[in-house]
């Protein structure tokens, strides 16, 4: 069985920094802006004093005493609630960034997915099929499908809220795109539907919450229905020309048990390779931020 496991880091991005970790915070440039907000994956000291981090820092996000994920920005300096940086790599993306579109410390991006951006551009260009469907779960602003789209695939955009999927198209407009098929409904009802009509992808992307809610109030708690989900995602891959590609990020999750559900879905596979994503302060400290697992027969 052909596997291998990698650490992967995105490469040089002019519009995107992670400046310093520590003390369950991070400090991120996002294009020409600073912004501090929880990482509890940092539990290290911070390399800048406190003093540093405020001086550079426009916005900071203070999170609930009882709820470390919602709370509000507070900025320090000057800057918009709404701007945009570029990911340039092949595919020329533009991506919308938003402070104020929701109370929790996400603002529309997961940087440490640019590796994976990469690598379904780069996939894709290789396929040996015109147009390929590509299906992305879970799909939050929709990075990957405007990826997948400059590659040339017909892409399925699935998200269970509304207003992100407004914002993905957003992103797919701004990057110069068109045609992406936009979907807001529940990942599970979906593919299980896929299913039952024999429709079939040569690629699927899943990049699943820790726990979620479909638009009609659908729970999702990723322990217990991930294993179901990739069982139904092999009934609709195609079994010829394929690539999937799985993220997770759950403190308890390890690579190998990504390995272990995909293997059990859908035995061994071509080109496989799974481990961690993370990003790199400029004082090299390496901050984690989820597992991956991927192949492709192409």
């Amino acid at each position: 069985m052909n596997e291998t496991i990698v650490s992967l880091s995105p490469g040089k991005w002019s519009d995107y920094e992670l400046i310093d970790t520590g003390g369950f915070e991070k400090l991120e440039r996002f294009g020409d802006f600073i912004l501090s907000r929880p990482e509890p994956q940092a539990i290290w000291d911070k390399s800048l004093a406190d003093s540093e981090w405020r001086k550079l820092t426009h916005a900071h996000f203070s999170k609930e005493k009882n709820n470390p994920e919602k709370g509000n920005w507070e900025q320090f300096k000057k800057m918009p609630h709404n701007w945009s940086i570029s990911y340039t790599n092949d595919q020329g993306l533009s991506l919308k960034l938003n402070l104020a579109q929701t109370s929790f410390k996400h603002i529309g991006l997961f940087p440490e997915q640019a590796v994976n951006w990469d690598y379904i551009y780069q996939t894709l260009k290789k396929s040996p099929v015109k147009n390929p469907k590509v299906l992305n779960l879970f799909a939050y602003t929709g990075a990957a499908s405007v990826a997948a789209r400059a590659a040339g695939a017909e892409v399925t955009h699935l998200d269970s809220v509304r207003q992100v999927v407004t914002w993905s198209r957003h992103n797919m407009e701004s990057s110069g795109l068109d045609n992406i098929r936009w979907m807001v409904d529940d990942a599970m009802k979906f593919i299980k539907r896929e299913a039952r009509r024999g429709n079939s992808y040569q690629g699927i992307i899943l990049d699943p919450p820790a726990y979620g809610r479909g638009p009609d109030g659908e729970k999702w708690i990723l322990e217990e229905q991930i294993n179901e989900m990739l069982k139904t995602c092999a009934e609709i891959l195609d079994p010829k020309d394929r690539f999937l590609l799985l993220n997770m990020y759950s403190l308890s999750f390890s690579s190998m048990i990504a390995a272990n559900l995909i293997h059990s879905s859908f035995g061994n596979v071509p080109n496989a390779q799974h481990g961690e994503l993370y990003l790199q302060d400029r004082f090299e400290k390496k901050l984690p931020l989820g597992v991956f697992f991927r192949f492709s027969s192409f």
